[in-house]
């Protein structure tokens, strides 16, 4: 998404910006997500482990199909890749279309901060295909820009390259910013990033540490949450 330096907000007391993740923060997606990868797997002869899947949660399409055909025993060429990403992309994109549900209090948490006047940016580890008709369901109007899987050169969650990205498209400090997650990986790449990470857990637990606050869903997460969080960090 083309985007530009966008003002701050005119109350000093909030972050810089908010950088939302999309896949089991803002929509109940990793859910849909099950569904290809299995299948796929049995396409491959193959099972997938719930050690397997676990660790795909919050990571990219390398990484994830890597997983997959090493499950199977698989050593797979590029053509064999192309086709799995192909066939599970396109299969992604008729459960985007169809059953995208948000997570509890996301949708209002959406609103409350683009309410506040604060930046906002999407970093999601999906590719930009996917994550389009993702937006059809969440609302373009609610960011400032997006950043996709496929947009950071190979350097995705758990490295900070998308949410220093994100920040350097608001033209601001990554430091300065309030990150939202839900999963160990893209934990790890926000506040390796040097934001101060809310993290939601939703389908693996997030474990406690510096640079991060865990609360139990985003339902009450508005405009006094964020003053909250940026004092804090001053």
């Amino acid at each position: 998404m083309p985007s530009k330096p966008v003002d701050s907000p005119s109350d000093p007391a909030l972050p810089a910006a908010v950088l939302w993740d999309m896949d089991g923060t803002l929509l109940d997606s990793e859910k849909l997500w099950d569904i290809p990868l299995h299948e796929f797997a049995g396409r491959l002869g193959s099972t997938l482990s719930t050690e397997t899947r676990v660790a795909m949660i919050g990571s990219n399409v390398p990484t994830t199909m890597a997983l997959l055909f090493a499950e199977a025993e698989i050593e797979p060429t590029e053509d064999d890749i192309r086709s799995a990403v192909s066939w599970v992309d396109s299969r992604m994109a008729e459960l985007f279309a169809a059953d995208l549900r948000f997570r509890p209090g996301a949708r209002e948490a959406l609103r409350a901060v683009r309410d506040t006047g604060v930046p906002t940016a999407l970093v999601t580890s999906t590719e930009r295909p996917l994550t389009e008709i993702a937006l059809d369901t969440i609302g373009r109007d609610l960011f400032d820009t997006t950043v996709t899987g496929d947009e950071v050169g190979g350097r995705n969650k758990p490295l900070p390259d998308p949410y220093l990205r994100a920040a350097a498209l608001l033209g601001v400090e990554a430091r300065d910013c309030v990150a939202v997650e839900d999963s160990p990986t893209g934990t790890t790449a926000a506040v390796a990033a040097g934001c101060l990470t809310v993290v939601v857990p939703c389908e693996v637990p997030v474990a406690e540490g510096p640079g991060r606050v865990l609360r139990e869903s985003l339902v009450g997460f508005d405009a006094a949450t964020l003053r909250a969080l940026a004092a804090t960090t001053r």
